[in-house]
């Protein structure tokens, strides 16, 4: 029977970061302190370093790319709408024009 995965926020993931750099603590101290692995605790780290604040964004929080992404595959879908009336308005009027 597999056991139920934990979850951190990601604001849990930052402090446990700020307290290995800022605070000078050991990763292992954090890990005791927080009772996270080592290996975890790590990984966050090297997140945070890659991608900033940023590195946590969180079931349902899209990152500034993805949701720049997101917005323009809409306008591409709305646009390409648009473009097709235009094109049924045309072959309307000009079947009427003659």
């Amino acid at each position: 029977m597999a056991g139920s995965r934990k979850v951190y926020t990601p604001e849990f993931k930052l402090q446990a970061v700020r307290m290995i750099t800022e605070q000078k603590l050991s990763v292992a101290e954090v890990a005791r302190r927080l009772g996270v692995t080592e290996n975890r605790l790590h990984d966050w780290k090297k997140a945070v370093l890659k991608k900033g604040a940023d590195a946590f964004p969180g079931s349902g929080h899209l990152t500034p790319v993805e949701e720049e992404l997101r917005r323009l595959r809409a306008d591409v879908k709305r646009l390409e709408m648009e473009r097709d009336i235009l094109k049924k308005a045309t072959a309307f009027f000009a079947t009427q024009s003659k």
